[in-house]
């Protein structure tokens, strides 16, 4: 346990601080003009879009985790990340500049007028992200296979002062008068700045660890992955990642379609960051079970920990969720109307389920991953995706609910049958590390 805590703590605070952008990017853009419009453009199709394109590489920290072992496999997998970068980033671009953009935010989506002619400025200033998230999560990964867990700390740390001093010379030096910047464009703004500010601390922090502790070859004698092989490993990772984060966007276009348009746009990013701080736990734990699954014993500890962290975060969100001080951080901290609050609050109810769910999905999945088994991950999220359109399209023909309580009530009865897939397709594995 003490082990495992150790190896979780650097990167839970890392998940954390970076849980902290999209609040602190909501509370922002809430305090500007036309708050309503900003919020839904920045947060429901800004954010969604870049997450899908960058979809991916995504699995490169799990994938460089695993794979990074000697010189030559950390050399062609750093190959492997700019390759995919740079046509990931084409393709950014060829969204944001071209009538394709139209045929997506207001087709596919639905975005309201006022909401895409918002976002499309935000959009093009997002080209860096996916490179240089691409970049960061695989030097990340060499980084916590070699121990080096508080660089990724420092990292976020320098990641979210960036985006601090954006927002603030956005808020203090641009925002006044007549055609200053709109809130989506400082928010898209500060998230660039700070992702490629982290990127560029990985790729530095990353040199003396390639220069001194690399080797030349695998200790364990293990020939890398290459080809096919790493296809099948890698393929699967790439298209769970992809069809998890259609979710969002799938969201962005059932809410548009459902009562109460722009109120639940605009309040949708803010309860999901919200929900994402709790989330990041978890999500701090798939790496740390990978590297920890090679070494005996381990799985009695993760189970233990497992256990522990989900019954200690539904004992904060309860508390939250049950008295006044969800409504004091979306009213006082978010900075929304206390109507958007009150829409806010109820939201928060049907998500509370979500965190907990993503703790044992990460552990689940670090099984299959140390077992090469990631077919099932991808096999999970298409019951995610399946049973989130039913839900959503339950709330789009009924047309009784505002579109935020229906898309927080799919996500967690998704979630829920997610992790049920991955809990019955990983039991061979997990009864196999007995």
């Amino acid at each position: 346990m003490a082990t495992v805590t150790r190896a979780w703590l650097p990167l839970a605070a890392s998940w954390l601080l970076m849980a902290l952008e999209l609040p602190i990017v909501s509370a922002v853009t809430a305090r500007m003009a036309n708050p309503e419009v900003e919020l839904a453009a920045y947060g429901s199709v800004i954010m969604p879009i870049a997450l899908v394109i960058e979809a991916p590489i995504i699995m490169l920290l799990s994938a460089s985790t695993t794979l990074s072992r000697d010189r030559p496999s950390y050399a062609w997998l750093a190959r492997f990340t700019h390759v995919t970068s740079a046509i990931l980033t084409a393709l950014h671009l060829l969204l944001a500049l071209t009538p394709l953009y139209a045929v997506v935010v207001d087709g596919w989506l639905g975005a309201p007028p006022e909401v895409s002619e918002a976002a499309r400025l935000g959009l093009l200033i997002m080209t860096p992200w996916t490179w240089a998230i691409a970049y960061r999560r695989f030097n990340q990964g060499v980084l916590i296979r070699f121990g080096h867990n508080e660089a990724v700390t420092v990292g976020t740390m320098l990641r979210l002062g960036a985006l601090l001093s954006v927002l603030a010379v956005g808020w203090f030096v641009f925002r006044a008068g007549e055609g200053g910047i709109t809130g989506a464009t400082l928010a898209a703004s500060a998230i660039a700045c700070g992702v490629t500010t982290e990127a560029i601390y990985s790729g530095l922090r990353l040199r003396p660890v390639v220069r001194d502790e690399l080797p030349d070859r695998d200790p364990e004698g293990n020939e890398g992955l290459r080809g096919r092989a790493f296809a099948n490993f890698y393929v699967p990772l790439a298209v769970t990642t992809l069809l998890a984060l259609i979710g969002q966007p799938l969201g962005t276009a059932g809410v548009s379609r459902m009562p109460e348009v722009i109120p639940s746009l605009a309040v949708l990013p803010v309860v999901m960051g919200f929900i994402f701080m709790f989330q990041s736990q978890g999500l701090a734990l798939t790496e740390v079970a990978v590297a920890a699954l090679e070494r005996p014993g381990a799985r009695r500890s993760l189970v233990q920990f497992v256990a522990r962290l989900c019954a200690a975060l539904a004992v904060v969100l309860l508390v939250i969720a049950g008295s006044g001080l969800s409504e004091l951080w979306f009213v006082d901290v978010s900075g929304l109307e206390p109507e958007l609050g009150a829409l806010a609050t109820t939201g928060l109810l049907f998500a509370t389920p979500i965190p907990m769910l993503r703790v044992v999905q990460s552990w689940l999945s670090a099984v299959l991953v140390h077992a090469r088994e990631t077919r099932a991950i991808g096999e999970a999220v298409v019951v995610f995706l399946l049973v989130l359109g039913v839900v959503m399209g339950v709330g789009i023909l009924t047309q009784r609910w505002p579109g935020l309580y229906v898309a927080f009530a799919a996500l967690s009865v998704a979630r829920a049958c997610q992790t049920l897939w991955l809990f019955v397709r990983s039991r061979g594995q997990v009864a196999a590390l007995s």
